[in-house]
C-alpha cells in the first residue's frame, strides 16, 4: 500500500516516496484526523541492498504505505538518476518531528526499544513529552535483548502496545527485529501509524551520540556510527553497503540514459 499523492522514485526495484519530512507529518496527521494508520519505513543503503535477496526485506517494503529515503547515498543517486527526491528523510528527524506534529494534535506516542539498562524508552519519552507540549505518552516498553526469542514474551510485549491504543508507535530495535513487530502490531491498532525508528530512541535517550549536523548534510553519518560502535558494523558498512552503494551511483546515470 502507498499514499497516492506522491510519485515514487526507483531506485534499484525500490520505490521511494518523493516527500519531504515535512509533509510526512502532514500526511500522518490528515490519516490520524481521519481514523486511517500506516506505517513508514525509512530505508537506507543497508536495507535497499537486502532488498535485492531478501524476500522478507522486500515483503516489509510492500507493507508500508510511505517509504523514505533515510541516507544521502540514496539522495545523490536520485539526482544522478535525473529523479530528484526532495531531501533526506531520517527516522532519527522524524522521531522529533512527528511528535511534535501529533502534539499540536494532543496525540499519544508509545515508545518501544532503548537500551534496557539505562530503561532508554523511558527516558526518550519522557524527553519528547517535555519538548513537545501537548504529546501523550501512551506507554513506553524497553524489552531486554533476545525478548522476540521467546513467544510468550514477545506476545506479551505487543499485547501491552495494542492495549495502550497510542496514535503513532515508535519501535527503535534494528531492521528487521522493529519491521516484523510492526507486522504483528499492525493488526491489533488498525487506526495506529507506526515507524520503526532503529538508533532514534538511543539518540533522543541520550544514550548514543549522534553525528554533528555537518557529517548528516554530507552523508558521513555512517562514518560517526561506524567510529562509535566498530565491532558492530565494521562488517556491515564497509563489506557489504560500501560496495553496493558505490554500485547503485555507478549505474545511476546509466539508467537515466536508459530512460530517454
Amino acid at each position: 500500500m502507498s499514499i497516492e499523492a506522491f510519485d515514487r522514485v526507483d531506485l534499484d526495484g525500490t520505490g521511494i516516496d518523493r516527500i519531504t519530512e515535512a509533509e510526512v507529518v502532514a500526511v500522518v496527521r490528515d490519516a490520524l484526523d481521519h481514523g486511517r494508520g500506516g506505517r513508514i519505513i525509512t530505508p537506507n543503503i543497508d536495507i535497499l541492498r537486502r532488498a535485492q535477496t531478501d524476500p522478507e526485506a522486500r515483503a516489509h517494503l510492500a507493507d508500508a504505505d510511505l517509504i523514505v529515503a533515510d541516507g544521502m547515498p540514496l539522495i545523490w543517486a536520485s539526482r544522478l538518476g535525473g529523479t530528484p527526491l526532495p531531501e533526506r528523510v531520517a527516522g532519527s528527524s522524524l522521531i522529533w518531528s512527528l511528535s511534535a506534529g501529533l502534539a499540536r494534535d494532543h496525540r499519544s506516542i508509545f515508545v518501544v526499544g532503548g537500551a534496557p539498562a539505562t530503561d532508554g524508552a523511558a527516558r526518550a519519552a519522557d524527553r519528547l513529552e517535555r519538548e513537545c507540549p501537548g504529546l501523550r505518552i501512551a506507554g513506553t516498553l524497553c524489552p531486554d535483548f533476545g525478548f522476540d526469542r521467546n513467544p510468550t514474551t514477545y506476545e506479551e510485549v505487543c499485547a501491552k502496545v495494542i492495549d495502550a491504543a497510542p496514535d503513532l508507535v515508535f519501535v527503535g530495535l534494528g531492521f528487521p527485529k522493529q519491521e516484523r513487530m510492526i507486522a504483528r502490531l499492525r493488526a491489533g491498532l488498525a487506526r495506529s501509524w507506526f515507524i520503526g525508528c532503529g538508533a532514534a530512541v538511543n539518540f533522543v535517550a541520550g544514550d548514543v551520540a549522534r553525528a554533528p549536523r555537518w557529517m548528516q548534510r554530507t552523508g558521513l553519518e555512517w562514518a560517526h556510527r561506524l567510529g562509535v560502535e566498530p565491532r558492530r558494523l565494521a562488517g556491515r558498512y564497509l563489506r557489504h553497503d560500501a560496495p553496493y552503494a558505490l554500485r547503485l551511483l555507478a549505474q545511476a546515470p546509466v539508467q537515466r540514459v536508459r530512460a530517454r
